[in-house]
C-alpha cells in the first residue's frame, strides 16, 4: 500500500468489543469480543458492526482480533481455537468489505500480547513468539498492521521485529496515561525515535481519553509523521486491565467493562467531531474511535474529510 496514505485525512472505524456487547453479544469469561468468533450465532454481529462503520464513512476497518491473543484464549480454556478465531475474524472483515462494495482497507489488529493497559514483563522470547503466531495468521488478509494499544517500547520493538519478517506496513497505536507517557514510563518521542523504521505509516494515541489526546497532540505533531487518535469514551482517564475487574470463569457470563469503567454519554457524535476539529488544527490526519464509540461518532468524523 501507499506509505503516504495517512498524510491525508483518513477515517478509521470505531470500537468493536463494546459495540458488539451493545448489539447483544453475550461474552464468556474474559474473552470479550472473541466470543463473537467462537460462537457462530454471533458472527453476523461482527459483519454488521464492520458494515456500520463503513457506511458511516470509515476508510479502514480493524480485524476483530484484539482478544484473540493466545494468553486470553488459553486463560478461557479455548487455546485450541486460537488459529480458528484469528482467521475467522479476518474472514468476517473481508466479508464486510465485499458486501459494502467499497474500496476500504483492512488493518490487522495486533494487540499487546498479555493484558491491556499494562506493560508485558514476560520473557522476551515468549512475547515475540506470541506476536509472531498471531501476526502470521492475520497477515494474508490485511493491508497493514495496527499495533493495538501497546504499553511499552519493548513491546513495540518485538512487534516490529515480527512485522518486518512479514513485510507489511504498520500503524503504531500507543497507550498513554494521564502524565502523557506510556505505562512503561517512556515518552512518545523516546519510543518513536528509538524504534521508527521505513514501514511506519504513522502513530496514534490508542484507546485514550479526549483529554490525554489533546494534552499530547503537540508532542505527536513534533514527530514529523502522520498522527492521530483512536479515542475511548470510558469515564476514567486510566482504565484498568480486565483481570482487575472481571473474575468470571471461562464458562460464566463475562462482566461488561463499562460497569466498572463507565461511559461518557455526553460525548455524542457532534461533540466528538468538534473535538476532532481541534486536534486537526494541531496537524492530526488519522481519526477514529475505540471503546464505547460507535458508527454515530464515525459518521460525524467523516464530515471532516
Amino acid at each position: 500500500m501507499d506509505l503516504n496514505y495517512f498524510k491525508k485525512t483518513r477515517i478509521l472505524d470505531a470500537g468493536m468489543g463494546q459495540e458488539l456487547l451493545a448489539r447483544g453479544l453475550v461474552t464468556k469469561g474474559t474473552l470479550w469480543s472473541a466470543t463473537s468468533l467462537i460462537d457462530k450465532k454471533f458472527n453476523s454481529l461482527v459483519v454488521d458492526t464492520h458494515l456500520s462503520a463503513i457506511e458511516a464513512g470509515a476508510e479502514v476497518i480493524l480485524t476483530n482480533t484484539f482478544t484473540t491473543r493466545r494468553v486470553r484464549m488459553e486463560q478461557n480454556q479455548v487455546g485450541d481455537l486460537f488459529q480458528f478465531a484469528n482467521q475467522k475474524a479476518c474472514e468476517l472483515a473481508e466479508k464486510a468489505r465485499e458486501l459494502s462494495k467499497k474500496n476500504i482497507l483492512i488493518a490487522g489488529s495486533l494487540p499487546a500480547q498479555n493484558d491491556t493497559y499494562e506493560v508485558d514483563k514476560r520473557d522476551r522470547n515468549i512475547i515475540e513468539k506470541d506476536f509472531f503466531d498471531q501476526a502470521s495468521l492475520i497477515n494474508p488478509y490485511i493491508d497493514f498492521f495496527y499495533l493495538d494499544v501497546l504499553s511499552s517500547g519493548r513491546e513495540v520493538e518485538m512487534a516490529l521485529n515480527v512485522i518486518h519478517k512479514l513485510n507489511k506496513p504498520v500503524l503504531v497505536g500507543l497507550h498513554l496515561k494521564k502524565n502523557g507517557k506510556l505505562p512503561s514510563g517512556e515518552s512518545i518521542t523516546e519510543v518513536v525515535k528509538k524504534y521508527k523504521n521505513t514501514k511506519w505509516l504513522g502513530v496514534v494515541a490508542a484507546c485514550v481519553s479526549l483529554e490525554i489526546i489533546d494534552q499530547t497532540a503537540n508532542e505527536l505533531k513534533n514527530l514529523d509523521m502522520p498522527f492521530g487518535f483512536k479515542a475511548n469514551l470510558w469515564a476514567v482517564d486510566e482504565p484498568l486491565p480486565v483481570h482487575r475487574f472481571n473474575t468470571a470463569g471461562h464458562n460464566e457470563v463475562g462482566k461488561n467493562p463499562n460497569i466498572t469503567l463507565g461511559k461518557r454519554e455526553e460525548i455524542t457524535g457532534k461533540v466528538f467531531c468538534e473535538f476532532a476539529k481541534k486536534i486537526i488544527k494541531k496537524g492530526a490526519t488519522i481519526l477514529g474511535g475505540c471503546c464505547e464509540t460507535d458508527s454515530s461518532h464515525i459518521k460525524e468524523l467523516s464530515k471532516l474529510k
